[in-house]
């Protein structure tokens, strides 16, 4: 598939594979030092295969002891090996059985992918291509086979021996040794493959199907942690029972594993029955672990055990195709915490992510579609946009089908489809046929890389009680795509009459108008509302019914009149943060100053009754009472950025808000106190501590002293760790006199506790001081930094370089060179890690004169220094580009 350039592969490239591997059986003998693997691999020649045509299959790092073809030893002119790669000449045109034999050293492998040692654990990571790293293999997503795995290893070293599907068989090994045999009769792709092997600890429970199965469950984890494993588990029963409920989705095996390992590269693995985590999204007690701790582990379970079907069962034909199972998954999973907790508040947290994340990935150099058409480095394709973005392309589609008919097109899809290797345009064409509409137009959405904006023009004419409604959709360009065309967006809305309540409407022309949902599907819209006796107000895209921005002449009156009337909370939320935007725009335009106090002061005023109002949730409001992130101000300016600007402005509208609010927001906070102690994580006491301590940052970012100390007491006698880390949280943001102390405290406090180090560290990268990036690069030159752990690495320089935006882009470009140094260095052991970070460079080029130009000396010098990973060089390569 690699043609036109060796670094790339195309889309229009793919070809079946010419030989398939219905069945595998290996047998996996684990030792401290070398590993040996025996691969038997039933192989047969794909329908059209010509005869003599070369089996060539994938290998990475690999030793070759032995080969063999149905039993006899293959002659070294009939077969070329080397670490990457074998090559059988002439394979026989008919099944048969490719044995080999390799030596890997697990214990090496510091990249982390295929099999590899994690504190003492022998764990795999295989997705995208890292089964090649274990034997000699047709490495891709559409080759599906059956397994049976045998591992052996010393009784003391690895108790506990696992892999994927049911245990068939156990025993004695000999010579202090033991084995398990594992089957899987799920045909799956070698990425999904697993392996565990080691002393572990085990939490166990069991759940009974809709049709009566019972899987026994359990959660592997060091010795002595089982306890912190209680949420995960009870999160993983209630996923089951979920899916099972709302997309009719059994599971299929008797038995449900997943081990926590504190070594990952991602968040956690889908692979089948044997789910592989990082341990940051298992382990939790409210000691060490938040609410949002809690949250995201709640949300990752979910999204791996989904993954059986949207995924598993059915998979990815080719990479391409990775928005597929990533995207239709996130949106299950957003759909199955939605339920369990708050939809509203769920929608708010979701799209804030996205535009973190997303929105400037979208708008950079490293901009691509959901569905790329080509790419240098998979790896590096595991982006928000494939999975954020991907998960808002389905929930569109849902929005536009309606939940009947969306459920009838999920089904069909799972009859059409299960054990199927496949791609977008199934996917699609599967809610065609159940929904009779044409999705072409639709499909746009996976192939044009770049966020649309929507711009909106509305009048009413009170002489001929008529509202005009303009919207107009662009996308600008992004690489490799100059011209897009219109897509198809759900815009969900309603219309506002100055009483607070809907304005109805006699008739409506122009376009697709139904309820509440109107249909841009074309450049410009332009809709006629007959029949409206005053004038509205626009509330549009409700529940952020497709992934755009909008433009829009409202005036902050309009907007602070949706805060309060709004029946949607997410623009009512969406209103508040338009608001707080448009008064930080400004300012930065002004060189820094927040010169509207009146419009300063009608914001406050709107917060303040949002934090009185008793009708709406408590973690609603905490979301409310939260400005716009120095990143998302950033991504509106789009163009000669100075974050220090940005910065300073954000702060000082804090302290304006904080300073009007002082009383309602102590008041709020003290009478919180009583419903969110003792620590629980009920929903009620999770809700009410949100907006507690949300109420705390706004105090103390208000700069009194008083404020200050009641953080520090707030630190100091909690016993949860979400109130400590939100004092502590508080103090760092406003950089308080006693902030370096504390973190020390902290610090001492913790120490032992790896996961609660990662908090540690990302606070440090966060804080706004100047002496910040000196903290931290001291912090990553320690002897004492683990500088192989993903968790670690990210935690510390991952956070500076993606958050901390006036740290990052300082004016003498230190920032830029600490980050393009730690890439390169940690591109030596750990290439996904390093390529990772290096995305904060994304928006380089939107920086004022002077960053720009040190932004591109650093990343300049970094690529002319060269000896760089593929997938580091792609990201380099891509980012200096663009």
């Amino acid at each position: 598939m690699r043609t036109e350039n060796e670094q790339t592969t195309y889309l229009k490239d793919y070809k079946p594979s010419a030989y398939l591997i219905p069945k595998v059986e290996l047998r996996v003998e684990i030792e401290p030092k070398l590993t040996k693997v025996t691969a038997l691999l039933t192989i047969e020649p794909a329908e059209g295969t010509t005869p003599d045509t070369p089996l060539v299959l994938d290998g990475k790092a690999l030793e070759l002891t032995s080969i063999a073809l149905d039993g006899a030893p293959l002659g070294l002119d009939l077969f070329e090996a080397g670490p990457d790669g074998l090559t059988v000449f002439s394979p026989p045109s008919r099944r048969f059985v490719l044995e080999t034999e390799v030596m890997l050293s697990p214990e090496d492998n510091t990249e982390l992918m295929g099999l590899y040692r994690s504190n003492g654990v022998w764990c795999t990571q295989c997705e995208p291509e890292g089964f090649r790293r274990i034997t000699y293999f047709l490495d891709r997503p559409d080759v599906l086979s059956t397994y049976t795995v045998r591992v052996s290893a010393d009784k003391t070293l690895a108790p506990v021996l696992l892999a994927n599907g049911n245990l068939v068989e156990s025993g004695d090994d000999g010579d202090k040794r033991h084995f398990a045999l594992w089957h899987d009769p799920h045909p799956k792709p070698s990425y999904l493959f697993a392996l565990v092997a080691g002393d572990l600890g085990a939490y166990r429970d069991a759940f009974t199907t809709a049709s009566g199965r019972h899987v026994a469950l359990a959660i592997y984890c060091e010795h002595g942690k089982e306890d912190q494993c209680a949420y995960a588990m009870d999160a993983l029963k209630r996923s089951m029972a979920w899916d099972e409920k709302r997309f009719g989705r059994e599971y299929d095996l008797d038995v449900f594993n997943i081990v926590a390992v504190s070594d990952f590269n991602f968040g956690a693995m889908e692979n089948k029955g044997l789910n592989i985590f990082n341990d940051r999204y298992v382990l939790a007690r409210p000691e060490t672990a938040t609410d949002a701790d809690y949250a995201h582990i709640e949300s990752i379970i979910a999204h791996e055990y989904f993954h059986n079907w949207t995924g598993n069962r059915i998979t990815c034909r080719d990479w391409f195709q990775l928005c597929l199972k990533e995207g239709l998954t996130v949106f299950r999973d957003q759909e199955f915490t939605s339920d369990e907790r708050s939809r509203a508040v769920k929608r708010i947290e979701d799209v804030r992510g996205l535009r973190m994340a997303q929105f400037p990935e979208d708008g950079g150099p490293l901009a691509h579609p959901a569905r790329p058409a080509q790419f240098r480095e998979i790896n590096n394709f595991y982006t928000a946009t494939v999975y954020e973005k991907g998960a808002e392309i389905v929930r569109m589609l849902a929005t536009f089908l309606g939940e009947t008919e969306f459920r009838k097109g999920t089904d069909l899809y799972f009859e059409r489809h299960d054990g199927d290797a496949t791609t977008i345009e199934a996917w699609l064409k599967v809610f065609e046929d159940s929904s009779g509409r044409d999705l072409s137009q639709f499909g746009k959405w996976y192939l044009q890389a770049g966020t649309p904006t929507v711009t909106v023009e509305e009048d009413w004419d009170q002489e001929s009680q008529t509202y005009r409604l303009s919207l107009s959709q662009h996308t600008a360009p992004t690489p490799g795509q100059p011209d897009k065309q219109a897509m198809a967006m759900p815009v969900k809305f309603g219309l506002i009459g100055p009483n607070g309540n809907a304005t109805e409407w006699s008739s409506v022309s122009g376009g697709t108008v139904t309820n509440d949902m109107i249909v841009l599907d074309k450049d410009r819209l332009d809709l006629t509302f007959e029949g409206v006796s005053s004038r509205p107000v626009a509330s549009l895209f409700r529940g952020f019914s497709a992934p755009v921005r909008v433009v829009s002449k409202a005036s902050q009156a309009d907007r602070l009149f949706l805060a309060r009337h709004d029946s949607d909370p997410f623009n009512r939320w969406q209103a508040l943060q338009d608001a707080a935007m448009t008064l930080m725009l400004d300012a930065v335009r002004n060189g820094g100053q927040l010169a509207d106090k009146e419009a300063t002061s009608a914001l406050a005023t709107a917060l303040g009754d949002t934090l009185e109002n008793d009708n709406l949730d408590s973690a609603f409001k905490a979301h409310a009472m939260a400005l716009p992130s120095e990143v998302n101000i950033a991504q509106a300016l789009a163009k000669d950025v100075d974050p220090s600007v940005i910065h300073s402005v954000r702060r000082d509208l804090l302290k304006e808000i904080s300073t009007q609010l002082s009383h309602k927001l102590q008041d709020a906070y003290d009478a919180l106190g009583k419903i969110s102690n003792p620590y629980s994580i009920a929903a009620e006491a999770t809700r009410a501590r949100a907006l507690r301590t949300q109420c705390l940052a706004l105090l103390v970012a208000g700069g009194e002293a008083q404020s200050a100390d009641l953080a520090r007491a707030h630190y100091a006698d909690t016993d949860n760790m979400t109130d400590r880390m939100a004092a502590l949280g508080a103090i760092v943001a406003a950089w308080t006199p006693d902030a370096q102390a504390l973190l020390d405290d902290f610090r001492a406090r913790f120490g032992s506790d790896m996961l609660v180090y990662d908090k540690w560290l990302a606070l440090n990268a966060s804080a706004p001081d100047d002496k910040c990036l000196e903290r931290v690069a001291a912090i990553y030159a320690s002897p004492e930094f683990p500088k192989s752990n993903p968790n670690r690495l990210r935690s510390l320089v991952g956070t500076f370089g993606m958050t901390n935006v006036a740290q990052f882009a300082r004016i003498d470009g230190a920032g830029f060179r600490f980050v393009t140094s730690f890439c390169r260095d940690v591109d030596g052991r750990n290439p996904q890690v390093a390529a990772r970070v290096l995305t904060a460079f994304r928006s380089w080029a939107n920086y004022e004169p002077n960053r720009k130009a040190a932004a591109k000396s650093a990343l300049t010098l970094m690529a002319t220094a060269g000896g760089l990973s593929r997938n580091v060089s792609d990201i380099l390569t891509r980012t200096l580009e663009g």
